[in-house]
């Protein structure tokens, strides 16, 4: 990743931001537009490769579907999901359905029955069974909160939208065998989270980041694959999402229908409500 020396320095130093007026920067509905931290003067090279970056990232969203994209409410998604340990496939793969609604409530469904569920609210999980919801372990809570925190959605409608995140442009490059422009965001956490555009359609192709692991000091490094882009409800999703843990491939999903602001049952998401995604709830919206 190509760096800007002035920029190194401040992002070493600590949390800041960018000026609005040499990076402007599109809010998103209920963003925090105030900012207590003081302006931070960069020289014109770095000022222009930050400018650089954002038109990258503006034109991935209005490729997504621009506004349509950033005011999604909520998103059905149905396909087959496969898992892998070290690259190698670890069974036949199965159904999964995943129901997200925004910003925190997540609900994901297994098996053919659909008996088996995860649910995620805020910073709760809870997987139900036969056996009733009980909370997910701590490590696969954090697993999922921290995909959560690192997610497209999260990273173009939220990251992008924060003053003290600073974002680089780092040239071009290829990712997922398409030729792409590669920027990163960098938060006020020294957090740092990279995206590829393509060149031709400038969809999102490509996603990465790293983080430490508490236990063994390691460093990890999470990659996700976004391919077959189809247009629902005025956006453009990705059929087809890969994977990566530190190289091998992790997980796969291939998607037969996305539904977009459909307005989803709000009893999916309480672990105690008896929620049964195979009969008709009274007063759904589903």
């Amino acid at each position: 990743m190509r760096l800007f020396l002035p920029t190194l320095v401040l992002v070493c130093s600590g949390p800041f931001h960018i000026g609005q007026q040499a990076v402007p920067s599109t809010t998103a509905p209920g963003a925090n537009k105030t900012n207590s931290s003081p302006a931070i003067t960069l020289d014109k090279e770095a000022v222009q490769n930050s400018n650089k970056a954002k038109s990258i990232i503006d034109e991935g969203i209005k490729a997504l579907g621009g506004d349509a994209y950033l005011n999604i409410r909520d998103r059905e998604q149905q396909g087959r999901g496969y898992a892998f340990h070290h690259g190698r496939p670890s069974g036949a793969g199965g159904p999964v359905w995943s129901f997200f609604e925004f910003p925190d409530k997540e609900r994901f469904e297994f098996t053919k029955e659909r008996d088996i569920a995860q649910v995620f609210v805020g910073n709760q999980g809870y997987e139900i069974t036969y056996k009733g919801p009980h909370p997910l372990e701590q490590k696969d809570l954090e697993d999922y909160l921290r995909r959560r925190h690192f997610s497209l959605d999260t990273v173009l409608r939220k990251w992008v939208n924060d003053p003290s995140v600073v974002l680089l442009f780092d040239g071009n490059a290829i990712a997922a065998e398409h030729p792409a422009l590669q920027v990163t965001l960098v938060n006020s956490q020294n957090e740092a989270v990279t995206l590829f555009f393509d060149v031709d359609s400038h969809l999102p192709v490509k996603k990465s980041f790293e983080w430490r692991d508490p236990v063994d000091k390691q460093k990890n490094l999470e990659e996700e694959i976004y391919d077959n882009y189809k247009p629902v409800s005025g956006i453009m999703a990705p059929y087809s999402i890969t994977r990566f843990f530190n190289g091998d491939m992790s997980n796969q999903r291939f998607l037969n229908s996305v539904t977009i602001n459909q307005g989803l049952d709000s009893t999916m998401f309480d672990p105690n409500s008896g929620y049964n995604p195979n009969k008709q709830v009274k007063g759904s919206k589903r």
